[in-house]
């Protein structure tokens, strides 16, 4: 397992928060730390993998990994900055927030927060005036992370699995039926539904659905295609499909993703 080079400077001095705002690199491959870990991709979305899980990390969201999970960390080419925080993890049984991985929608609020930290880069003591600041970010989170987005992809090692993954991420634009997917690989629809449940745990349909909500996020993202162009790159064929299946798994409408400005 390889480290960020600055891991050992996070784990200094347990009681601290650790700040790092930095211009984002494309991967940080797997590692663990000490300490609770908030961070916001500005401008853009990244993809966090645990050891049985890839979450989604869309535009407008911040996501928080508990002491101890391991996991690592993919940050999409248009974002410009990683902004992350290291809390101290001696409080964290005062609320169940702070035990568990989970993505959130990020308000104004939090982003200018975050963003007054800038500059602060490295360890912030208790006894540095700093320290009451970074404190009330921490404190503030469970208040205002009631929303928790759950668009999480199964991981698999399985090779034929592997192929069939492949196949549908490169036709999301089609149809996608499990008829016409299963005779692609010379299956039954029958056997290729089981083969989702034995393997990912989820169905073939629910796994297809999150598919095209993760790369309407990129696109999105992207600020390069209309939202009528991304509902039928993401094999929709009506805006307002797209958008009320969107809604569904995020609970708002892609229209307000598209609105934020950072």
């Amino acid at each position: 397992m390889h480290e960020p080079a600055n891991f050992s400077e996070i784990e200094q001095i347990p009681e601290s928060v650790y700040v790092m705002h930095e211009k984002c690199e494309k991967y940080f491959p797997m590692h663990v730390h000490s300490k609770g870990q908030l961070s916001f991709v500005e401008g853009g979305l990244a993809y966090v993998r645990v050891p049985d899980r890839i979450f989604v990390i869309p535009p407008r969201h911040y996501f928080w990994i508990p002491a101890g999970l391991e996991h690592d960390l993919t940050v999409g080419h248009h974002a410009t900055h990683l902004r992350s925080l290291f809390f101290y993890t001696h409080d964290d049984s005062k609320h169940e927030f702070y035990n568990k991985i989970g993505i959130y929608p990020i308000n104004e609020l939090l982003v200018q927060m975050i963003k007054f930290s800038e500059g602060w880069d490295g360890q912030v003591t208790a006894d540095d005036e700093r320290f009451i600041f970074l404190k009330a970010i921490k404190n503030l989170l469970p208040k205002i992370s009631t929303h928790l987005l759950s668009v999480a992809f199964p991981s698999t090692d399985n090779k034929r699995m592997l192929e069939i993954l492949d196949y549908i991420e490169s036709n999301l634009a089609e149809p996608l039926s499990i008829d016409n997917v299963a005779s692609k690989f010379g299956l039954s629809d029958r056997s290729l539904s089981r083969f989702f449940q034995s393997t990912l745990k989820i169905s073939f349909k629910q796994y297809v659905i999150l598919l095209r909500m993760a790369k309407a996020f990129e696109l999105i993202a992207r600020n390069e295609y209309s939202l009528e162009e991304i509902a039928y790159l993401t094999g929709y064929q009506s805006l307002s499909s797209f958008s009320n299946t969107f809604r569904q798994f995020t609970n708002f409408r892609p229209s307000d993703l598209t609105a934020f400005d950072q």
